[in-house]
């Protein structure tokens, strides 16, 4: 702002125009008013122009810190799973996301490490690392075999998939042992969260780390030793 401001002032001394008020008085009294008027605007439009810029920064350095709500988001969450029978699946929210809880039936259980299941699921060993912790890197992707606990989003572009947990409830055409079917893009996940072969979604569903308080308690968000 103050260059544009000092060169006007510049350029109107620099004409070489007459004076008409030379040589009077009135005309250097006048002359002085009009110098300690710029000098007035010039310190004005500078001081304002530091006030506006440390008014700025204020909310900018602000948003280096996340907020209480975003904290408040990303907080540990107990979830109460005592009434959660076999085969039930529980919905929640951490970190403004959706998560499950399933608890398997044993059937559930047998059927993730039947050979021809295997055989078409894209990472069935769960080597992508990001995808879960240390502790559920095993055949049922969890830390007690009888519970589940997942991302609800697809890893193809953030759907939440569909519970489809019967043999007989599958895509159509599909073997289905049961599982997640994404029905926006047709991404198909087993009852351990992994992924088919084949499909839009390109890695399994994501375990969050969790631990269990009790026996019935789990708490998403935080854990202890594996």
């Amino acid at each position: 702002m103050l260059l544009p401001l000092t060169s006007t002032m510049a350029s109107e001394s620099e004409t070489g125009a007459p004076d008409p008020g030379a040589g009077s008085t009135e005309a250097r009294q006048g002359s002085e008013r009009g110098r300690r008027r710029r000098q007035f605007l010039i310190t004005a439009t500078s001081t304002l122009g530091g006030v506006g810029v440390g008014a700025a920064a204020v909310p900018f350095i602000r948003s280096w810190s996340p907020s209480a709500k975003a904290r408040a988001r990303a907080a540990p969450v107990q979830l109460d799973i005592s009434r959660l029978r076999p085969g039930e699946l529980l919905t929640a929210t951490w970190a403004g996301r959706p998560v499950w809880v399933l608890r398997r039936t044993p059937d559930m259980l047998s059927a993730l490490e039947q050979p021809n299941l295997l055989a078409r699921l894209r990472d069935p060993e769960s080597t992508v690392d990001a995808q879960q912790p240390d502790y559920a890197a095993n055949p049922f992707r969890s830390r007690r075999p009888e519970y589940l606990v997942l991302v609800a989003l697809c890893t193809h572009l953030g759907c939440i998939p569909d519970f489809r947990p019967r043999p007989d409830d599958g895509p159509s055409g599909v073997p289905w042992h049961g599982g997640f079917f994404c029905p926006c893009h047709g991404s198909m996940f087993d009852l351990a969260g992994r992924v088919y072969k084949a499909v839009p979604a390109p890695t399994n569903l994501v375990v969050p780390r969790h631990d269990y308080v009790d026996a019935a308690t789990v708490e998403i968000g935080r854990d202890g030793a594996a």
